[in-house]
């Protein structure tokens, strides 16, 4: 085709001599297209071909692999289902035969219900529903209704739910036959065990080790245990423990025990016929109550430990037959009353008894003694007996308590309840007192018990939070509380914090503080603190009021700050402004002393010498103030190296050689040998050593000592300036450090008051401390302490800063 196509192309092999040339060239494209089309449509037709062969072999093979798969599905046996989104419970395979109860057909194994006994139909279907639902796997035995037992399995697979049952076999199938024994055995213990329940007698059980295991209601009742769970945490046991150890020994044989025993049966001992049988490791134990056929025994008949038990207690008990014969007494009884035992054994009458202790004195005071006595006496023929309250001659108070016996007579006892009626009084006492502590105080307290509800309130909780007080006295439980309050405060967390400290049940509770900002504008401080009973104390305060007065405190002291701030920038400023000039009159008046400038007469002398000493002063002065200026603005750093100390004091010595000599002053120095070097600033040092040889210069008398000593102790390096001037007045120590203060001014010397200031303030920027004592004309001693290894926030770390804290002990001088 496609060499006929070119052949046609080009015109060879075909004579056109009707057509043109153009038409020639025309038909011989059409008809090469047409070629063309037809040479691609064969090979389409033919690749098409080619895959259709290719499909029927890969059907022919995924055939044969369906074939072989169901093959092997079909080979074991097996109920095969699967299940797929919208569509119905599909059954890929049914092979399983041979299962007791086992559905004959698809259809009806589907209906799970009919042929699964109960049990296993209802723990299958959740299974089911949650692989269905969200591809929760399974794998559980079921049991059909004919006692066959099926392997349930569920998973998912490719967006699928696959179901298979298979036989259960070997050990699988002896598990699913031992289960459903254990659910036999384990209802027909539920049934037995609700039986015994139902049963108006004590049983237990008791394991190997002698701890019950397990107790009926009965046995519940008998002990007055509020539910078997006590009864199991505090082995609350029914017998007597001289009665347990009987019946262990008969057990250890490996015998039942059978006996009759007396047994405390809430408040009555009652008479129990108790058997008791060992089994495996275990023991059941049943009490049975004997009815009181018997008549009741007689007063001779009492049995004696009845009287030795009575003879014990210290309540006083008397015993009175039919014909008010006392027949019986304790110890207690005697002591009470103090009479004779020799009389009280000869069985007087009750009235024989009352008489006696009316003519002792010992009754209660009555009007009319006659009808008292036979009120009392009246008892013995009444069908019931009531308590009274005897209040003796001597103080005491006593309970008189009458019981009538089953022989027509009575038993009294007579309790002393002295102690306690003084002991409640002192209670309500105290607890009157605290209530009205409590409600003095104008914090608001609240005590919640353990059981969430309040317990204790004063007047000023309800008023903080404006509650009624008969609501809180109804004990409101803390959820009622934070309702009342919420329309003052309704902050859910704190609210929540504050309701889980109260009913909380961690045994590690603890306090916390907070405040809150109210909707009325008031400010409120709370606190949260368990109590060691359980309970939890809130307090609530109103601190509007202190807050506001503190806010106004801060911005007063703000205020003050700002104030002292511009102040020390003024006397900074007019400082520097002042210094300008004066160091031009101190220059002025040493070139005009200067006798190149030309000769001047001794008055002119006299006044330039004037004129130079003061303006020094005042220049001196304006540094200090300077000095005292960039200490108060921070801006003073300390340049921190290793001092010597002997040059340093030679230092500040050189400064005040020339008034010393002329005022005749002695200068004594000593330095101790392990002192000799520590780190400050040096230059700040030597000014706080002139300074204080300044002062002790200017207030000294010719022909005095000053002394300068430097010592170590311990982490700080002291030094004392001493001298034997005039001294200072006790009244007027307190304001020796304070500035301006030019303290005494009978010594001739006046000053600008900053020196000590000055001293003050550049040993606490070393972390020191500044000392001082002295007496009128004993003279004064300053005590400077400062760190021998540098200001402690700037020292090296690795050195420890040991000595004592940067303050201010007392203060000197006058400069």
């Amino acid at each position: 085709m496609l060499l006929l196509a070119a052949s046609v192309t080009s015109g060879a092999g075909f004579n056109l001599p009707l057509l043109g040339d153009q038409a020639g060239i025309l038909l011989g494209a059409t008809v090469a297209a047409l070629v063309i089309a037809g040479g691609i449509g064969w090979m389409a037709f033919d690749r098409l071909r080619s895959k259709e062969s290719q499909s029927r072999a890969e059907i022919t093979a995924l055939k044969r692999s369906l074939t072989a798969a169901d093959s092997v599905i079909r080979s074991e046996p097996q109920v095969l289902l699967y299940w797929e989104q919208d569509k119905p419970l599909a059954v890929a395979a049914y092979t399983l035969h041979g299962i007791p109860g086992l559905p004959d057909s698809p259809e009806k194994f589907l209906r799970f219900g009919n042929w699964l006994e109960p049990a296993s139909a209802a723990a299958l279907k959740p299974a089911i529903d949650a692989l269905f639902a969200s591809g929760h796997p399974f794998n559980l035995i079921v049991r059909t209704t004919a006692d066959g037992h099926l392997e349930a399995e569920g998973r998912t697979s490719g967006g699928r739910a696959i179901l298979r049952f298979r036989d259960v076999a070997g050990h699988r199938d002896e598990v699913a036959r031992i289960m459903a024994q254990h659910q036999r055995l384990a209802r027909e213990v539920r049934a037995s065990r609700a039986l015994l329940d139902a049963l108006p007698i004590p049983v237990w059980l008791r394991a190997k080790d002698g701890r019950i295991t397990w107790v009926n209601n009965a046995y519940v009742r008998a002990v007055e245990a509020r539910g078997r769970s006590e009864v199991h945490e505090r082995q609350i046991e029914l017998l007597e423990q001289r009665q347990r150890r009987n019946a262990a020994r008969v057990l250890a044989r490996g015998e039942g025990y059978r006996d009759r025993l007396h047994l405390i049966v809430g408040r009555d001992r009652r008479l129990f016929d108790v058997t008791m049988l060992p089994f495996d490791e275990a023991t059941a134990a049943v009490a049975v109550e004997v009815p009181s056929l018997e008549k009741p025994q007689g007063e001779g008949e009492r049995p004696q430990f009845y009287d030795s038990t009575l003879n014990r207690v210290a309540t006083a008990v008397a015993v009175f037959n039919d014909r008010q014969q006392l027949v019986f007494f304790n110890e207690a009884f005697r002591k009470l009353w103090r009479l004779d035992e020799a009389w009280l054994k000869s069985r007087p009458s009750a009235g024989a008894i009352l008489d006696r202790l009316r003519e002792l004195g010992r009754l209660p005071q009555v009007v009319n003694y006659a009808e008292w006595k036979e009120n009392i006496l009246d008892a013995y023929a009444s069908p019931s007996v009531s308590d009274d309250t005897w209040s003796l001659p001597d103080g005491r108070t006593l309970q008189v308590r009458p019981e009538k016996n089953s022989d027509g007579g009575i038993t009294y006892l007579f309790i002393d309840d002295t102690d306690r009626l003084a002991l409640e009084r002192e209670i309500n006492a105290l607890v009157n007192v605290q209530r009205e502590t409590l409600d003095t105080l104008k914090e608001g307290v609240a005590v919640f018990g353990t059981d969430g509800r309040l317990k204790l309130f004063n007047a000023a909780l309800a008023e903080i939070w404006d509650l009624p007080k008969r609501a809180l006295a109804e004990h409101p439980h803390i959820d009622a509380f934070i309702e009342q309050s919420r329309p003052l405060y309704d902050d859910p967390a704190i609210w929540n914090r504050l309701n889980h400290s109260v009913t909380s049940i961690s045994e590690h509770r603890e306090e916390f503080t907070g405040q809150m900002m109210r909707s009325n504008e008031t400010l409120i401080d709370y606190a949260a603190m368990p109590l060691p009973d359980g309970a939890t104390l809130l307090t609530f305060s109103d601190v509007t009021n202190a807050k506001r007065y503190e806010r106004m405190l801060e911005e007063r002291n703000a205020a003050l700050v700002a104030a002292d701030r511009i102040k020390n920038a003024f006397i900074s400023h007019v400082s520097y402004k002042l210094r300008t000039p004066l160091t031009s009159i101190i220059g002025f008046s040493e070139m005009l002393s200067n006798p190149i400038i030309g000769p001047l007469n001794d008055k002119q002398e006299e006044y330039l010498a004037d004129i130079s000493n003061s303006s020094k002063e005042l220049l001196t002065t304006i540094d200090d103030i300077l000095t005292l200026a960039s200490i108060d603005a921070g801006s003073m750093d300390l340049k921190l190296a290793s001092i010597d100390v002997s040059t340093v004091i030679d230092a500040a010595i050189v400064g005040v050689r020339e008034a010393a000599s002329h005022s005749r002053l002695s200068l004594s120095i000593g330095v101790a040998d392990d002192a000799r070097s520590f780190i400050g600033d040096e230059a700040r040092v030597r000014q706080i050593l002139f300074n204080l040889l300044s002062n002790a210069v200017s207030f000294s008398k010719p022909g005095d000592t000053i002394e300068i000593n430097c010592r170590r102790d311990s982490e700080m390096v002291v030094f004392t300036v001493a001298d034997e001037g005039v001294g200072i007045a006790k009244d007027d120590l307190w304001r020796v450090f304070d500035r301006f203060e030019s303290g005494n001014h009978s010594a001739g010397h006046r000053g600008a008051g900053l020196g000590l200031s000055i001293v003050k303030s550049l040993v606490e920027l070393h972390g020191g401390t500044v000392t001082l004592e002295s007496e009128p004309n004993l003279g004064t001693r300053v005590t400077v302490r400062l760190p021998a290894n540098g200001r402690p926030d700037k020292a090296d770390p690795a050195l420890p800063y040991e000595g004592p804290a940067a303050q201010l002990s007392a203060g000197s001088k006058s400069a």
